[in-house]
């Protein structure tokens, strides 16, 4: 009997500790950093396809969307902060209901074109500096064996793969990589976006490869981004992998790790 009852208490045991393992891994995911892989190539060369990073849910408050499938029972944002302009983001898809990353380029009130492939804030400007190529193989990228888009095309397996890059400065001074790889697409040449109060609008570092703000949720875009549908901010990566598994340790990227997210 006594060896049935330890036995049971075992089991218990057991039970509970798995009980409060996930109780616990909820609530960090809830309320601290939610894990996310990247699955395109939307965000080269900033982000690439396979970087894993942990997103920080604390930087912009909470919303319903902070909770797995926007369970939480939030209305609006609670400890609300406001995000920046250039921060890479984390937000609920208004329309599909995926989660997306992209950089933050309109604030509430700015107007957003972009004209002959270089971008306008408020009737300004953004200036472009000329940095090199980005180069890459032309090969299946990730899990789901994406091939890459290159201004070089076409190009054949195992190839080079180029596209050119610039250093887009903000407003404030903040800076990162953009890249082109085609002219004259409908992303390369806009209307005058005015962004709502309550709103936000981004885009993709890889200007030619991103359904983003630029482009209306009735043909796959973002379109203005409610506050509410912010997550967090994308702050480190902590692991990359090239390979379609993240079992091919042949295929990490060690110079990634921890590298900070700019």
């Amino acid at each position: 009997m006594a060896d049935k009852a330890q036995k049971k208490d075992g089991i218990w045991e057991t039970v509970k500790t798995v009980v409060y393992a996930v109780a616990i891994a909820v609530v960090f995911r809830t309320l601290f950093f939610q894990p996310f892989w990247i699955p395109s190539g939307s965000m080269k060369d900033t982000l690439l396809i396979g970087d894993f990073l942990f997103v920080n849910k604390m930087a912009y408050g909470y919303s319903r969307y902070s909770c797995p499938m926007g369970l939480c029972p939030i209305s609006g944002r609670l400890f609300a902060s406001e995000p920046e302009r250039g921060d890479v983001v984390v937000f609920r898809h208004p329309v599909n209901g995926s989660d997306f990353i992209k950089r933050l380029i309109g604030l509430p009130g700015d107007t957003v074109q972009v004209k002959g492939g270089v971008l306008y804030l408020n009737g300004e400007m953004v200036p472009q500096t000329p940095a090199g190529t980005f180069d890459e193989v032309y090969e299946p990228q990730g899990p789901m064996g994406h091939e890459p888009r290159c201004e070089n095309a076409p190009v054949g397996q195992g190839g080079l793969c180029t596209k050119s890059r610039y250093t887009e400065t903000l407003p404030g001074g903040r800076t990162h990589d953009v890249l082109n790889i085609t002219d004259g697409g409908f992303g390369d040449d806009t209307p005058v976006f005015t962004v709502p109060a309550g709103h936000y609008f981004f885009m993709g570092d890889n200007r030619d490869n991103s359904q983003d703000s630029r482009f209306s949720r009735a043909v796959g875009g973002v379109g203005f981004v409610p506050a509410e549908y912010l997550i967090g901010r994308a702050d480190r990566i902590m692991f990359s992998s090239a390979g379609r598994s993240l079992f091919y340790f042949w295929t990490w990227r060690a110079d990634r790790f921890f590298k900070a997210v700019e």
